[in-house]
């Protein structure tokens, strides 16, 4: 897998496309104020991030998957850690990341295209709720 070359990474399939463009018509749906959108690196993630908030994805190295180097794991998650709760808005901030690097910031795991949604609680992320696909 080499980062910018989609040709050596697992893409989204017909199934992942659909589910991204659900989660953003969910997200409009809600009224959700949209303030910033960054995703990992990987192909799929900002093809996830695009399809859902077309336009307004930028890329945040931080939340690349770690699972192929995990002595990495400690400093992408704290990177990634810090990132999240440092965000002020205005609206919220839309992340479109890998199931490792999930499991490392929340503890728990998630469906394929589920969003996680999360607040801040002192130095935790706390799990409010949850967007299916």
């Amino acid at each position: 897998m080499r980062i910018g070359d989609c040709a050596t990474q697992r893409n989204l399939d017909a199934s992942g496309r659909a589910q991204a463009k659900r989660i953003g018509q969910a997200l409009r749906k809600s009224g959700v104020a949209v303030g910033r959108v960054l995703s990992s690196e990987w192909c799929r993630a900002r093809e996830t991030a695009e399809l859902a908030l077309p336009g307004r994805v930028e890329t945040e190295p931080a939340f690349n998957s770690f699972f192929s180097d995990p002595k990495n794991r400690t400093a992408a998650t704290a990177a990634a850690r810090r990132l999240l709760l440092d965000w002020r808005g205005p609206g919220a901030l839309v992340v479109t990341t890998h199931q490792v690097n999930i499991s490392a910031l929340v503890g728990r795991a998630t469906a394929s295209g589920e969003g996680i949604v999360v607040e801040p609680r002192g130095e935790a992320l706390a799990v409010i709720g949850s967007i299916r696909p």
